[in-house]
């Protein structure tokens, strides 16, 4: 038996949820441990944030096509055709099939994907124009435990963000077409909730990135950034990024907690109460856990604690944060 059949063999578990979860958590951990190796003995982390979205995007295909992975090698092992790979465009008309997509899965890995690949680019591109240093490691990146703790933790913050996506992607052909075609009100507002989210963080990240630019070029002297969205939220990139996932766990949420959800899902029976909670649970840990992180640990304290103590003695400074929420933006 191959590398790749022992591995599936290993994680081919009668649960559906589980046949997605585990290699797909295995995978974030891999790339992690991957990444770490060399960033360690380099004392870099210059490609830590681009890696955390690599593992996003590869997390998410890995979930998508796992189903037709595991038949196709199924099929190999006894000989016979292969089945085809399923469509994307299938998805969108209804034609995929057994192995095919549903247009949630579609949809939802799409959005994360887009989101990391934009945050993953933007943060590249920010860190080499710092010299490939980032304040946050500045205590760790020459302590190889604490820097390899980092990666797991960048693992570990990938695969309980993405719970929702890996839920839907797990849920067979057979749950999406008992669900029927019709798009729900949770749909609605969870695809609602992900484009004003991600359109608030990158229009927050662009202002602030053409307010550092045109800071280098002397064009201002201005030591915080007080304009556009800034105004309105000290933070809004980190409000777009909690609405997103919103979004994302209220759509997965809607098919999830459903009665053909919990028994495609398969954990505590069907339709149950304890279903429906475990169901709902697993998607709302997502954006719970990433509001906790930007308010509670490495985004917003970080953020206020250092520019305090640059400018907390300063009158303009303590006015805008006086007359400007930390989180939820003023109207």
């Amino acid at each position: 038996m191959s590398f790749l059949g022992s591995l599936l063999s290993a994680t081919n578990f009668r649960n559906p949820f589980l046949r997605t979860l585990v290699p797909s958590v295995g995978l974030a951990y891999g790339i992690q441990a991957a990444v770490a190796v060399p960033s360690i003995l380099g004392q870099t982390e210059r490609f830590y944030d681009l890696s955390g979205s690599f593992t996003y995007i590869s997390c998410i295909g890995l979930s998508l096509f796992l189903p037709a992975i595991r038949a196709r090698s199924a099929a190999a092992a006894l000989g016979q055709a292969k089945p085809a790979w399923p469509s994307l465009i299938g998805a969108l008309n209804g034609q995929g099939g057994p192995l095919g997509f549903n247009w949630r899965q579609v949809a939802l890995s799409a959005a994360v994907s887009i989101w990391a690949a934009r945050l993953g680019s933007y943060l590249f591109s920010r860190i080499n124009s710092d010299s490939g240093e980032d304040s946050r490691f500045e205590n760790i990146r020459n302590s190889p435990p604490k820097f390899l703790g980092a990666f797991f933790i960048q693992a570990t913050w990938v695969s309980i963000c993405l719970l929702p996506v890996l839920s839907i992607n797990a849920l067979p052909a057979s749950t999406f077409a008992a669900l029927g075609g019709l798009t729900s009100i949770t749909d609605i507002i969870g695809l609602l909730l992900y484009v004003g989210g991600l359109s608030f963080e990158v229009a927050a990240d662009r202002q602030k990135n053409t307010w550092v630019q045109e800071k280098k070029q002397k064009k201002h002297e201005e030591q915080f950034l007080t304009k556009g969205l800034w105004s309105k939220s000290r933070h809004p990139n980190y409000f777009g990024e909690s609405t997103l996932w919103t979004g994302i766990a209220t759509t997965a949420a809607g098919v999830l907690a459903s009665n053909v959800g919990t028994a495609g899902v398969g954990l505590l029976g069907t339709g149950t109460l304890a279903a429906k909670v475990v169901s709902l649970l697993m998607c709302g840990v997502s954006p719970a856990f990433v509001t906790f992180l930007v308010l509670k640990v490495s985004g917003i304290p970080l953020s206020e604690n250092k520019y305090d103590k640059r400018y907390g003695d300063r009158e303009d400074y303590k006015k805008w944060k006086r007359e400007t929420p930390m989180f939820i933006p003023k109207l």
